[in-house]
């Protein structure tokens, strides 16, 4: 394993993304400068400033041009990959949680937080051609969730919408009507994360009841669970190999008397079929907040509490090894 250490924020990571080619990979955190990164030389390639408060989540489209950003300042913004150009900012009643490209990239999807008295609804907006007519109210209104909608992911088709959120739950709902077509309750505490396998056939879920859950795509069936010791804040699935990657660690507010291996601070590899703990990398002095594999699978990045990134590339023997 070669690690990176990336320096470039000053607070807390919330999300890390690669893109589709995964030769770049973008990074959020709480300090308002969403980043992009090379993923071969760990080069910061640039910034995108202009949000004013926390970044939770972001979003790239099919050809990496543009990006989508949740945040704290009650926004979203959508950018020019290359140049950092702020090109159209959707303004909120309350904080934005998440947001995703849905397939074909014509429709934005984001979700608001249940403060000051708003309901954690998932609105859909559609991208104009021309951004000077972008229109400012969604055509679609997703309302069910109890709890913040932390992250949303699309079918490959984008007839059906998924929504993971801190209530518990995961629903699925239909992208034209808004009708919620499924629910299930799969964690007794908040969900953090949920990212699919790469083909969205699985996905895998993160949540801070110390478990993270593979989830059948179509009849959203628990196959398999993986349990921890600790709050599990982010999980992904390797593209490759039956892997899965579970981040998270100690609660933030206890790191300060605790040791990084005392934490649990590392980077935990399961099984994907046994359920089988095989495997942990050390670094990160806080909970690991985000993670993602590479599309290859030949690397994964993390983001720590602590506001470090760490860009990990497998040694080949981790390809060879027999995990039987």
């Amino acid at each position: 394993m070669r690690p990176m250490l990336l320096i470039g924020h000053e607070r807390p990571l919330t999300m890390v993304k690669f893109n589709r080619e995964g030769d770049i990979f973008f990074s959020a955190s709480r300090d308002k400068q969403p980043t992009v990164w090379s993923s071969t030389t760990g080069e910061r390639l640039g910034t995108y400033d202009g949000h004013n408060g926390v970044v939770w989540c972001l979003d790239t489209d099919w050809n990496s041009t543009r990006l989508v950003t949740a945040s704290g300042d009650s926004s979203c913004k959508l950018w020019d990959v290359q140049t950092g150009r702020c090109l159209y900012t959707w303004a909120q009643q309350a904080p934005v949680r998440s947001v995703a490209f849905a397939p074909g990239d014509r429709v934005v999807s984001m979700s608001i937080a249940a403060v000051m008295n708003q309901s954690p609804d998932v609105f859909l907006y559609r991208l104009s051609d021309d951004l000077q007519e972008q229109g400012k109210s969604p055509f679609l209104k997703l309302s069910g969730h109890t709890q913040n909608v932390v992250r949303i992911l699309w079918s490959p088709i984008g007839d059906t919408v998924l929504t993971a959120s801190e209530d518990g739950t995961v629903r699925r709902w239909d992208a034209e009507t808004g009708a919620q077509l499924d629910c299930v309750q799969l964690h007794t505490l908040k969900i953090s994360d949920m990212q699919f396998d790469s083909h969205a056939l699985q996905f895998i879920t993160a949540s801070k009841d110390q478990t993270a859950k593979l989830v059948d795509t179509k009849s959203l069936q628990v196959l398999k669970t993986y349990k921890t010791d600790a709050p599990v804040n982010s999980a992904s699935i390797s593209p490759i190999l039956p892997h899965v990657l579970l981040g998270g660690g100690q609660e933030a507010a206890d790191v300060t008397t605790t040791s990084n291996r005392a934490g649990k601070f590392e980077g935990r590899f399961f099984h994907k079929i046994y359920e089988t703990e095989f495997g942990r990398v050390r670094g990160h002095f806080g909970p690991i907040n985000t993670l993602a594999f590479s599309p290859d699978g030949k690397q994964y990045v993390s983001g720590g509490e602590e506001g470090f990134v760490r860009l990990h590339t497998f040694d080949s023997d981790y390809f060879t090894k027999n995990y039987n």
